[in-house]
């Protein structure tokens, strides 16, 4: 079984001649600052542009959905839009599926494999 020895890692953080222990904050810090800029603030952005677009669809606009259903909002509900896909052919999908407008770079990004 293997141990680990947690000595080494203490050691690692100790102030070096009595030195002050906020010191030993700032690596932790500077870590904490560059996740928070780099990766959670652009994924905020980015949510707060899609929320507004889904809040901004509004009746005959053409839209496409993220897996690539293209058509005409014929009626909105809170969680879903009805999409007229053809003549007299309508479904309803969850209003967060809708990827973007018509002829537009998409609002949702989606992965592709």
């Amino acid at each position: 079984m293997m141990g680990f020895d947690l000595g080494s890692v203490v050691a690692l953080g100790v102030a070096p001649n009595g030195g002050s222990t906020w010191i030993q904050l700032v690596p932790f810090v500077l870590v904490l600052g560059i996740f928070y800029f780099i990766i959670l603030l652009p994924m905020r952005r980015k949510q707060q542009k899609v929320q507004a677009f889904l809040e901004g669809l509004k009746v005959n606009e053409k839209v496409v959905t993220t897996g690539g259903i293209y058509g005409r909002i014929a009626r909105l509900n809170e969680q879903s839009v009805v999409l007229q896909i053809a003549d007299k052919v309508q479904i309803e999908v969850a209003k967060a599926a809708i990827g973007g407008y018509q002829g537009q770079e998409p609002v949702v990004e989606t992965e592709r494999a």
